[in-house]
């Protein structure tokens, strides 16, 4: 419902000044993910040229293999909304590109923290029994999926019982 004392004028400005501040963040988180994927990627790459590698079993070449791909679709994933950004700059659809980059985002923190997984196991079973390397990198895993989604759903939920305004 329009407020009488703002004009459409203005109600258009602070949505679009909303989606410009959204868009910004979503860039800026954007740049902290695709460092940390970009220098994981990077080392997964080179694994495959030391002299170890010949060395791994079937088991840990699946692991790297997968985690290889893994860490190219975080990648692409998330530097896709700087895509978006380049190739669909001043088409009016800011919001739309919020919520794809933001789509693009999460999905690329879920295949991250299964390349970091996948590596931290390739890491470990090099230097700890199998199994201690597996209970190891689930830990990982189960570390990530709480702090970066279990967490931020509990806060969500816990605001939600709030209700609006504050504290209670």
């Amino acid at each position: 419902m329009a407020r009488p004392d703002i004009s459409v004028d203005d109600e258009l400005e602070e949505a679009h000044e909303r989606a410009n501040r959204r868009w910004a963040e979503v860039l800026q988180e954007t740049r902290v993910a695709q460092t940390g994927v970009q220098i994981l990627f990077g080392f997964l790459l080179s694994v495959a040229f030391t002299p170890r590698f010949d060395d791994l079993g079937t088991f840990d070449t699946h692991v790297y293999v997968a985690t290889v791909i893994l860490g190219a679709a975080a990648t692409g994933a998330l530097i896709a909304p700087v895509s978006l950004h380049r190739l669909l700059t001043g088409q009016q659809m800011k919001d739309d590109l919020v919520t794809v980059a933001g789509r693009l985002m999460v999905t690329g923190l879920v295949l991250l923290s299964l390349t970091i997984s996948g590596t931290v196991l390739l890491i470990l079973h090099v230097v700890l029994p199998d199994l201690l390397a597996e209970v190891f990198a689930g830990a990982v895993l189960l570390w990530f999926a709480l702090c970066w989604y279990g967490l931020p759903l509990y806060l969500k939920r816990r605001s939600a019982r709030r209700g609006p305004g504050g504290r209670g």
